[in-house]
């Protein structure tokens, strides 16, 4: 069996899936906010920051490692694991001093982890994926090597706030004494696997690719970026590797303390969303993900490299090789929520029969439907943009932000030169049949709805079992199952009239922004 851990903003989850029969045969969550109180933490990280500063307490992370393994190992045996592999929320970073290695390699069973590792931290908090603090710091990156298109086509992504690069750049500059007094940089999902391992392991190309510092043509850290950043960086930095990379044995804390077999193999770990597509099965080209939460987010593999011209979408490396985009939309259910909210409506009239009432295309009626700041594209709204009327009718509304935000979702994806066969998606949204119809007919391919809810668990399992040579096709076939009866097949009659919709849409947002 193997064993999928997901650390994600707001809880520590395990699954473990069993190949040979098929099934997914343990599975809990540990959440931060209600099962460890005392870091005041309700959604996963401190609250109230200044100046976008979002940070979290490393502390807690560790600590929800050893109540999740006290928890499971109360209904399951864990000498039945062969190995391990861990996602994390993408772009958070943990700093530690040069004591980290010989702390992992003699952790104590009798001796909770937080105790032992918290004097290796040279950094007391750790930001994360919200913090959008570091605008001043991804300017100055961009500058050293040549502007953002630079940026850009070294690592995948122009200078963003919240990748890890401007974050060591901005905690170099506050604090440069502790800066010096830190001998190792990890992200969230190479923390976990560090200690799962009991040593320092390798940032996979994957995650690593999320921190404006690896060279998607060498897939090594990138010199001049380094330098750009803060300095003697490179020493402070795991090395890169390939996802499928066996780092070590676990470690012999985990085997006194829970039971673990020592010949139980730790996979290197990954971010939660080059993991999620995995346990998506979305590995191949062909398979578009989009997430409907309170972002939106889209998601697939790459046939080949590409960057997005305009720096809004991202570059990751897929962890079954290869490459993989990501976009994310800011104004998801935040949007949809917020029109609802405006008009006094349910979510019934943003299902299937709600949508009934408008004609698809909406007569040429086109909305921008962002109701605060987006980033993709990147642009500081503060309500809707229309072609019409502010006081249409709710149904008319309603089909627009609707239509509008995957008119958005296509244009702006359109740089990889992908036509999807195949749309799976997940998220609560996504149980919406209106919004899934809607979704097939602008891309005009078939959309599915998944089976499982933590895909980035499931993704770090089947990983596990793929770095140990399970095929990955076979698993993801066993595993990545859609839920029954989902698919909704594209209307091919109304292929022309989004054709349309789509340049109507850019058209004002051009005109907009």
């Amino acid at each position: 069996m193997f064993l999928g851990l997901d650390s994600s903003t707001q809880s520590l989850s395990a699954l473990v899936i069993d190949p040979a029969s098929g099934t997914v045969a343990h599975e809990l969550s540990v959440n931060f906010g209600t099962d460890l109180p005392a870091y005041g933490a309700p959604s996963g990280f401190i609250p109230d920051g200044k100046a976008g500063e979002v940070h979290a307490d490393p502390l807690m992370w560790i600590e929800a490692i050893d109540l999740l393994f006290s928890r499971v190992a109360e209904n399951f045996d864990l000498s039945q694991i062969t190995a391990i592999a861990a996602s994390g929320q993408q772009h958070g970073s943990v700093y530690f001093d040069n004591s980290l290695v010989q702390r992992l390699a003699t952790l104590d069973p009798k001796q909770p982890l937080k105790d032992q590792l918290a004097p290796a931290l040279s950094r007391p908090s750790a930001p994360i994926w919200m913090d959008t603090s570091t605008g001043a710091e991804c300017a100055e990156i961009a500058e050293a090597v040549g502007g953002n298109d630079e940026v850009c086509k070294l690592s995948g992504s122009i200078a963003v706030e919240r990748f890890t690069g401007p974050q060591i750049r901005k905690f170099y500059k506050q604090d440069v004494e502790a800066y010096r007094n830190t001998g190792s940089i990890h992200l969230v999902s190479s923390m976990v696997g560090s200690i799962m391992a009991g040593k320092s392991i390798a940032i996979d190309h994957g995650d690593g690719a999320g921190m404006n510092l690896l060279n998607l043509h060498t897939l090594g850290w990138d010199p001049d970026l380094l330098d750009a950043t803060a300095p003697n960086l490179r020493d402070k930095l795991p090395r890169p590797a390939a996802s499928a990379s066996i780092a070590g044995k676990v470690s012999n804390y985990f085997v006194q303390k829970y039971g673990f077999s020592s010949n139980c193999d730790v996979a290197l770990s990954t971010g939660d969303n080059p993991s999620s597509l995995v346990g998506m099965g979305a590995t191949e080209p062909g398979t578009f993900v989009i997430s409907l939460g309170t972002s939106d987010t889209f998601f697939a593999a790459m046939s080949k490299a590409v960057t997005d011209p305009q720096g809004f979408g991202h570059v990751f490396g897929n962890p079954a090789g290869g490459f993989m985009s990501l976009i994310c939309f800011r104004n998801g259910s935040l949007s949809r929520e917020a029109l609802r909210d405006e008009l006094g409506l349910s979510w019934d009239d943003f299902d299937a029969a709600g949508l009934a009432k408008t004609p698809a295309g909406n007569e040429g009626r086109v909305m921008l439907p962002f109701y605060g700041p987006e980033i993709t594209p990147r642009h500081d709204f503060s309500a809707p943009v229309r072609n019409f009327p502010a006081d249409a009718s709710a149904e008319i509304q309603v089909r627009a932000l609707l239509e509008g935000q995957f008119l958005n979702m296509r244009l702006h994806s359109a740089w990889l030169g992908e036509q999807p066969s195949l749309i799976r998606l997940t998220g609560g949204a996504s149980q919406n049949n209106g919004i899934a119809q809607l979704i097939a007919d602008i891309f005009q391919a078939p959309v599915e709805r998944f089976a499982v809810a933590n895909g980035a668990a499931l993704g770090a399992a089947l990983r596990a079992a793929n770095a140990c040579g399970h095929d990955l096709e076979t698993l993801s076939k066993q595993f990545c199952r859609p839920a029954a009866d989902s698919q909704i097949e594209p209307d091919s009659s109304k292929a022309a009239v989004y054709a349309a919709a789509v340049q109507t849409y850019g058209k004002l947002l051009s005109a907009s922004v």
